[in-house]
């Protein structure tokens, strides 16, 4: 006879297993630190390009061109941060991705219907306002894709900033949704921006991604090896008429991320570690310095919110980020048969979902693209994803706030670590070793007071039996 299939709901946002609560703290230690370095090179490019006396060294900075003319690669250096320094970016993304689909949360069909289904509606909703702020406002539809992207690190800045205690589950769904939202903004640009293919340059760059996949089933190690061939591939990639961070995020699903027996981490992971660090704290700030300067004004600003194009990424943002995620989100939990954990309430996931409104590297590459022929609606573009940001950071950070005193708790009690040994008491409560170390920690702690009592005990009553001491009533002469 079968037995019953056990009816329990699956808890949404519950508590990650010990591993992945690990790589999730570490991971969102570096992007954090990145974030906030993303978020001063936002300010200083913005500074830079309006304080007068500065503008205009701001535009030919951005615009200087270098680099060998023969192999196609005489760029700027605003087109080199967003070809060239994204591509490490994307390299980072391609790892996160391939590491979630073999040994994270992705892996489980179950598991990932929740970050798959609410990224999927949190770029859906944001490119069905920005088409219906176009078609009643009589704008172009090029660019629909621009407020469809989240901005993990700027997201995280946000909250290192306001100094919110956002419980780690909560986190770790804004990590993995990232995730999976970078993987369809990849796709986005691989599809619909790519025109004019060379067919030779892109046979060589697919040529350099065989050779680099055998090399890595080979088994063969040295960054002098890798580091040299993945720029062939970058440098073939670009001149193929593919954007070029194609070429890295297709070599970060390449590496492995499971680990052998005998293995602490993978190459993936181990590579990721290194990587990350220059992605979140380097390539992205840099990106950011010559893609966010643009022109502020009275003016300006208000042409943001009267021209349907850039009315409909701010809207797109704001709006269409935030009620596809949380909608997404609990279409999942209604037709899956699962609950939200009994800490959290929906306002919670409302208030997440208004944080991943924040779009700011990948929108604003993707706004270049969209608007790459009309630099003056590029610019404007540019101005409305800034503004979008600013305000879905804003209404995060009031409804993030609001809370912060039950996510202070939540985090406190997550970290609790009574036996000190390392790992939060939340994980070992079923275990009986650490019932019996915590027993053995109290006793000792129990001695000691009882020793120390004792020691005042008799040090009282000693003092008692002296005469004319502290505890003599007699206080006349001896």
């Amino acid at each position: 006879m079968t037995a019953p299939r056990s009816s329990t709901p699956r808890k949404v946002f519950g508590r990650l297993s010990l591993p992945e609560r690990t790589y999730v703290a570490e991971a969102l230690r570096t992007e954090t630190v990145g974030g906030v370095l993303l978020l001063a090179a936002a300010v200083g490019a913005l500074l830079w390009a309006n304080i007068p006396g500065l503008r205009d060294s701001y535009g030919s900075v951005a615009h200087f061109h270098f680099g060998p003319a023969a192999l196609g690669l005489d760029l700027s250096v605003a087109h080199w941060a967003a070809d060239g320094l994204l591509a490490v970016f994307f390299f980072v993304a391609g790892i996160e991705l391939k590491r979630e689909l073999v040994a994270g949360d992705l892996r489980d069909p179950r598991a990932a219907a929740l970050p798959v289904v609410a990224a999927l509606c949190g770029m859906a909703a944001p490119v069905l306002v920005y088409t219906l702020t176009n078609v009643t406002g009589g704008g172009s539809l090029a660019g629909w894709a621009v407020p469809t992207a989240t901005d993990i690190a700027f997201a995280l800045a946000v909250l290192a900033v306001i100094g919110t205690s956002l419980p780690s589950a909560l986190r770790a769904f804004l990590l993995t949704l990232a995730v999976v939202d970078d993987l369809f903004a990849i796709l986005i640009i691989a599809v619909f921006f790519t025109n004019g293919l060379n067919f030779a340059a892109l046979g060589g760059a697919v040529a350099g991604l065989v050779v680099f996949w055998l090399l890595l089933r080979a088994g063969v190690r040295g960054w002098y090896v890798y580091v040299p061939l993945a720029l062939v591939v970058w440098a073939l990639m670009y001149n193929s008429g593919v954007h070029a961070t194609i070429a890295g995020v297709a070599m970060g699903l390449m590496l492995r991320c499971h680990r052998r027996e005998g293995e602490a981490h993978s190459p993936g992971e181990r590579i990721e570690h290194l990587v990350r660090p220059l992605s979140a704290g380097l390539a992205v700030p840099l990106f950011a310095l010559f893609s966010a300067g643009v022109a502020i004004s009275g003016g300006a600003l208000a042409k943001v919110f009267t021209t349907p194009e850039t009315l409909g990424v701010v809207l797109g943002l704001v709006v269409g980020k935030t009620l596809g995620i949380f909608g997404g989100t609990w279409l999942t939990a209604r037709f899956t048969r699962a609950s939200l954990s009994e800490d959290l309430e929906w306002a919670d996931v409302f208030a997440v979902a208004s944080l991943a409104g924040i779009g700011f590297t990948v929108s604003l590459l993707i706004g270049e693209l969209a608007f790459e022929d009309d630099p003056a609606m590029t610019g404007a573009v540019k101005a409305a994803v800034l503004m979008g940001s600013l305000v879905a950071a804003t209404v995060a950070t009031v409804l993030l706030k609001i809370r912060n005193a039950k996510y202070r708790r939540l985090w406190e009690e997550e970290e609790r670590d009574e036996d000190a040994d390392g790992i939060p008491d939340v994980y070992e409560e079923d275990d009986p070793a650490y019932h019996l170390r915590l027993a053995d920690r109290y006793e000792r702690k129990a001695a000691e007071h009882r020793r120390i009592a004792q020691e005042k005990a008799a040090a009282r009553h000693g003092l008692a039996e002296v005469p004319g001491g502290a505890g003599d009533d007699r206080d006349g002469p001896a």
